[in-house]
């Protein structure tokens, strides 16, 4: 998996690398008991403090999505189904709340939007 770092970005590093390593875990991109690279590997790979890539891991463990094994490493956490359909929930409104923004400014009304939405799932289920 690679991680990529803007510096053009209003998140800080630490928070970038931690919500593309999450990312990754809800997709299914990185499993269920799978070793992560160390924070040391990590942090020359991406080219950041190894501050940095721990703040990330410790925020990633506090959320539950990995675990540490004193002079083992971290490892993706056995995830519980609830959390992960949490976050994407989350996801989900995010991107809704941006869809309403662009419709308001748009002039296309409630209504106009659940037909697209139905349209859209129609084509999608062929």
């Amino acid at each position: 998996m690679n991680i990529f770092i803007r510096n053009s970005s209003d998140k800080p590093i630490y928070e970038q690398i931690k919500e593309q390593l999450k990312d990754a875990i809800i997709s299914g991109e990185l499993k269920p008991g799978e070793k992560l690279p160390s924070i040391r590997f990590l942090a020359k790979e991406i080219r950041v403090s190894v501050i940095t890539t721990k703040r990330a891991y410790d925020e990633l463990e506090k959320e539950g999505f990995i675990s540490s094994v004193q002079g083992k490493g971290s490892f993706v956490a056995g995830q519980n189904e609830e959390i992960i359909k949490e976050e994407q929930l989350r996801n989900i409104e995010e991107g809704l709340n941006k869809v309403l923004e662009l419709a308001e400014s748009s002039g296309i009304d409630l209504d106009e939007l659940i037909e697209i939405l139905k349209i859209l799932k129609e084509e999608r289920d062929g």
